[in-house]
């Protein structure tokens, strides 16, 4: 008798990218240390995000998005990346109605109540934005990334990845929820601190920041996103004479195809 797999739930990730004036320009992204308590990536530094909601399709939103894809799936993929990016770090990719610039940090701080009541479900995004009057920035978003998690796990994943700047005057915070410490970091920093032990990165999330350290600044890699085809990426295993290896697809541009697992005995 077969196995019966899981199906992977939709979920959304924001790479949140600014660029640090104190330290020559470089380019540092957001990341959170999700909940001990989580049972996905538990402790892990990871991208805000997280799985969609039903109310993330509610076609409510179509005169409340700026720039979103024509694709049902992936325009609420896009408004959940927003939302999550909202919830967890306190970034809002919005603008006020008729404007064509972000909320500035005074109205972002009046809206702080929203971010809560969100994370609780106590109001929808599509409530929100009518009731502020706002537009979701869909078109402040870059899709880098495709991941779906392997069919032989129990929880699942449909996963995007989207690159976005954040607003110079929105301060970026961990919800104290979900994540419970938070750091803006170089990605080759990061990448140095999974290979030493120092933080825990998992497989996916460590391949994207590697993919982000390939570049110096926010505008090539933003550039080089737009030029490339996004791949979906379902890695598996594979058993070899010296242990069992998780594998992705070669053509999906990353610089490290597999990576041998740690033997459980």
């Amino acid at each position: 008798m077969s196995k019966t797999t899981t199906p992977p739930i939709p979920s959304a990730t924001i790479v949140m990218l600014r660029e640090n004036p104190s330290a020559d320009k470089a380019m540092e992204m957001f990341m959170v240390v999700r909940h001990h308590q989580i049972d996905f990536a538990s402790g892990a530094l990871v991208f805000p995000g997280g799985k969609a909601d039903p109310g993330d399709y509610d076609d409510v939103l179509l005169n409340h998005l700026d720039g979103a894809s024509s694709d049902p799936d992936m325009r609420a993929m896009q408004v959940a990346a927003i939302r999550e990016a909202y919830e967890e770090c306190g970034v809002l990719l919005a603008r006020p109605q008729g404007g064509s610039a972000l909320i500035d940090g005074d109205r972002l701080s009046m809206l702080e109540p929203f971010r809560k009541r969100l994370n609780d479900g106590e109001v929808s995004i599509a409530e929100f934005v009518s009731q502020q009057k706002l537009q979701l920035a869909c078109d402040r978003l870059e899709h880098f990334a495709h991941w779906i998690t392997p069919e032989m796990m129990p929880k699942r994943f449909d996963t995007h990845f989207f690159l976005a700047t954040a607003p110079a005057d929105h301060l970026a915070i961990h919800d104290g929820y979900e994540s419970v410490d938070s750091v803006w970091i170089t990605p080759k920093q990061a990448v140095a601190d999974a290979e030493e032990g120092s933080r825990t990165v998992i497989f996916p999330t460590l391949r994207n920041i590697e993919k982000v350290a390939q570049y110096d600044s926010i505008s090539s890699l933003t550039k080089a996103t737009r030029a490339e085809t996004v791949v979906p990426v379902l890695p598996w295993t594979e058993k070899r004479e010296d242990g069992v290896y998780l594998c992705i697809n070669a053509d999906a541009g990353y610089l490290l195809n597999e990576e041998k697992m740690p033997d459980r005995g």
